[in-house]
């Protein structure tokens, strides 16, 4: 009956082609063009009853497609019906009809009989209910691939996207390589074009993992530097007690060390020939008006202006001289003793005025870019617990300790109860922060890995992808972000570790696979 019909088809198309020839110059030429081309039409379309099973090369290469489609050079592919399948055909152990076999790998190879592949692997069978179209059949009609409908759900399927990443998409159910199905991508999952760094991760599972986000702010960031230093002597405000001429110790006043005097009050009274004969000529040359001149000699000596003016101008000149000290301060270093003799030069005392102290931070290498001279600090000690002393940076020694690789801050602080004693160990905090607000996230929000930062950002219910980041300072639990976020991004600040292990997984299964397409 086909053969038959076909025959009818071609006589009539003859003749059709004749009339058009001897009416060619006439003015009816488009009329019959047109009539003929209905009849074309008519008789080659699908006819009731006969169903598409699927659509071959036009060019007889091994590749079939569960719809329509044109090969490279913009040929449709033919329709095979139902009807022209061999007749007859194998059954499958449920008495479902096997219509084709396909390449067990998912190349673009079938068979109409059982066969191996070049692996010894059995062809798998296709039955007639999973041709598109087909009564029964489980997968969408071809004429409508994008509007298919999932089984569960009823979510409407968009398209079909590659299992392992791959920048692949397809109309219909398919197989990559492996042969493994593509993954169907509904309407609410839309992400537009594939992007391998794009995790998704099920709402139930973000919940059990207790993903948490928040969105990128602006921040003032507080910069506190804590490191530990030590209390030390103002060496601006130490005073060495010397004598200038030779001399004997008569009594010793101050005679402890660590003891506490005062401007003024004496240290120690000797008895110095030199001093004694220097007073005898400022007295000579006071009464000839020479005042100025006579105590000269005295000032050269270094003898207190207390003991010059003590001079009389008649009688006998004081053989000793009690030694008043020139500043307030504590004895650090006491050298003499009573009837000791003293020569030029000898220290005698060594004093300190404690009234205000210095605190010796020792700042890591690594954070001496973030310390000024000005910035406010915070010092406490172990003996005031609960107390904190206020004092700035006041200068950083231009160098670095061997030994430590760290650097010397020195903090001038105000000591007028002298409760800060020398040597006291402190702990120290420099606030190092700014007033301007910076974009800043928490540092659970960043993965360090050393040589590279990452923030996991959320581009959608369920859906996570990895974003590198440049960081800036730090503080109070908060980074700043040079590169990478802007404000209002959403990012994970919680168990971000989960979704950059998968979205690693993802990457590196993605890898694989493009490794192993280019070896093949």
């Amino acid at each position: 009956m086909r053969i038959f019909l076909k025959l009818i088809l071609s006589l009539f198309l003859i003749a059709i082609g004749s009339v058009g020839g001897f009416f060619a110059a006439t003015k009816y030429r488009s009329q019959l063009e047109a009539v003929a081309s209905q009849v074309v039409d008519v008789a080659t379309s699908e006819t009731p009853g006969r169903k598409i099973i699927y659509y071959k090369n036009p060019m007889g290469e091994p590749d079939i497609s569960a719809a329509p489609k044109k090969d490279s050079v913009g040929m449709d592919y033919l329709p095979v019906y139902s009807d022209e399948m061999p007749p007859g055909g194998a059954v499958g152990p449920d008495g479902r009809k096997i219509v084709f076999y396909r390449n067990p790998m998912g190349e673009p190879d079938v068979s109409a009989v059982p066969k191996k592949d070049s692996m010894d692997m059995d062809y798998i069978p296709v039955y007639e209910d999973e041709i598109p179209g087909q009564p029964g059949s489980l997968l969408p009609k071809p004429e409508e691939p994008t509007k298919a409908i999932a089984a569960e759900g009823g979510k409407k399927i968009l398209y079909y996207r590659n299992p392992m990443g791959l920048p692949d998409t397809s109309p219909v159910p398919k197989l990559d390589s492996m042969g493994m199905d593509y993954i169907a991508v509904y309407e609410d999952e839309d992400i537009g074009p594939a992007d391998p760094s794009i995790v998704k991760i099920s709402v139930e599972k973000v919940q059990r993992a207790g993903v948490r986000t928040e969105a990128v702010e602006m921040r003032v960031l507080s910069e506190p530097l804590r490191v530990p230093g030590t209390v030390a002597l103002d060496e601006r405000l130490e005073r060495s007690i010397t004598i200038r001429t030779e001399g004997f110790i008569e009594k010793v006043y101050a005679g402890a060390t660590g003891q506490h005097v005062k401007a003024g009050e004496p240290l120690f009274r000797i008895y110095s020939p030199q001093i004694v004969q220097a007073a005898v000529e400022y007295r000579i040359a006071a009464a000839g008006g020479q005042k100025a001149i006579g105590a000269k000699k005295l000032h050269n000596y270094g003898a207190p202006e207390s003991y010059i003016k003590s001079i009389p101008l008649s009688g006998e000149v004081p053989l000793s001289l009690d030694w008043p000290s020139p500043v307030d301060g504590v004895l650090m270093s006491k050298n003499i003793v009573v009837g000791a003799r003293v020569m030029p030069g000898d220290e005698l005392y060594r004093l300190a005025d404690v009234s205000k102290v210095w605190v010796i931070a020792d700042v890591p290498e690594q954070d001496v870019g973030r310390v000024a001279i000005g910035n406010p600090v915070s010092i406490s000690v172990r003996a005031f617990p609960g107390e904190t002393f206020a004092g700035k940076v006041a200068f950083l020694l231009p160098e670095l300790k061997q030994e430590t690789r760290t650097a010397q801050v020195r903090i001038e602080l105000p000591n007028p109860k002298h409760r800060l004693l020398h040597g006291m160990y402190a702990d120290v905090t420099i606030d190092t922060g700014s007033n301007a607000p910076v974009v800043a996230v928490p540092e659970s929000a960043v993965i360090d890995s050393g040589n590279k930062q990452v923030a996991i950002i959320e581009v959608g219910e369920g859906r996570f992808k990895p974003q590198a980041v440049k960081l800036g300072r730090r503080g109070a639990g908060q980074v700043e972000i040079l590169e990478g976020l802007a404000v209002g991004d959403r990012i994970v600040t919680r168990a971000n570790f989960l979704i950059d292990a998968e979205s690693n997984l993802q990457a590196a299964f993605t890898a694989f696979v493009a490794s192993e397409g280019v070896a093949k």
